[in-house]
């Protein structure tokens, strides 16, 4: 009877979690930021890019509608995919309110692009995760969604920003094991200074601003 009653408690504590989540400040279009704590290759993304307010981002999300619920289009393990924003919150240790996600949205004068934004992005579910991190590969990689989704709705021109990406230790400018041991394991060579985009560039962008940071 007390497992009984232990588990009806549980699941009750769970689904009102879910009801307090801040999803009432959520738009559409929205850009989500956070720190995946997935270790090794997270903690060098980290130590060669910066966050907006100095924050550390690994992964990044947009915010859809979907039969009038919100949800997020994400690239995340092996393909683009469709998720919660319950699913996005937990990663982070959100459960009852956003602590440890940073919200983007896109300046007044550039919202217009939102909805083809929004169009090529569904468009990407079930794509091919971008394991190389390359551009123009037919794959994805958590930014690079983010990139290819404005750049379609300007356009196709760049709406954002890429830089050259760096995989080495910037205090001793050797590649990082974690990042040597990676591109071992997928037979390809660390594409050291190609092109690319990272979450805490976006967050950076002076084409979006800063909704909530949270410390």
């Amino acid at each position: 009877m007390y497992k009984i009653i232990s588990i009806i408690f549980f699941s009750l504590v769970l689904i009102m979690s879910c009801k307090n989540l801040n999803n009432n400040e959520l738009r559409e279009g929205d850009l989500l930021f956070q720190n995946l704590n997935c270790g090794e290759l997270c903690e060098a993304i980290e130590a060669v890019t910066t966050g907006v307010d100095g924050k550390d981002f690994s992964h990044c999300a947009l915010v859809v509608k979907i039969n009038d619920s919100l949800k997020v289009i994400e690239a995340i393990g092996s393909k683009v995919q469709l998720n919660s924003i319950e699913t996005f919150y937990r990663r982070s240790g959100d459960l009852d309110s956003v602590k440890n996600i940073t919200v983007g949205r896109l300046k007044k004068q550039f919202q217009y692009l939102i909805p083809k934004t929004i169009f090529f992005a569904k468009q990407q579910i079930s794509k091919d995760y971008d394991e190389e991190f390359l551009i123009n590969n037919n794959k994805l990689y958590c930014s690079e969604l983010i990139y290819e989704s404005l750049k379609y709705a300007n356009n196709d021109k760049d709406f954002l920003t890429l830089e050259p990406m760096t995989f080495k230790n910037p205090k001793t400018n050797e590649f990082f094991l974690a990042w040597v041991n990676y591109y071992k394991t997928l037979n390809c060579q660390i594409p050291e200074g190609k092109l690319g985009i990272n979450p805490g560039l976006i967050s950076r962008s002076n084409k979006i601003e800063v909704v909530t940071i949270n410390k």
